[in-house]
């Protein structure tokens, strides 16, 4: 008997129903930080932290909320500061 065939010994029976949905969609606690976002910034859903200073280049004085000294944005926000900053590291 292989590890496989052991592993599936001592699994539960796909059959009994207890069988979670694959489907269900995850519900955010950390708001994007953006104030025209209606995203979340958990950490498990993609978002990421900015500092205060690359909030500002981005997004403008105000254009965002901080959250203990720095500014926790969505995936989409992120990915929108990411290209926006992309031009810069070229410039080295």
């Amino acid at each position: 008997m292989g590890f496989k065939a052991n592993a599936r010994k001592h699994q539960k029976k796909s059959g009994d129903g207890s069988k979670k949905s694959s489907s269900a969609v995850k519900e955010g606690v950390i708001p994007c930080g953006k104030k025209s976002c209606e995203g979340f910034a958990d950490k498990d859903m993609g978002g990421r932290s900015l500092s205060i200073d690359n909030a500002i280049e981005t997004w403008g004085d105000g254009g965002y909320t901080e959250r203990k000294g720095r500014v926790r944005v969505c995936k989409s926000c992120y990915k929108l500061w990411k290209k926006d900053n992309k031009s810069d590291k070229d410039t080295y």
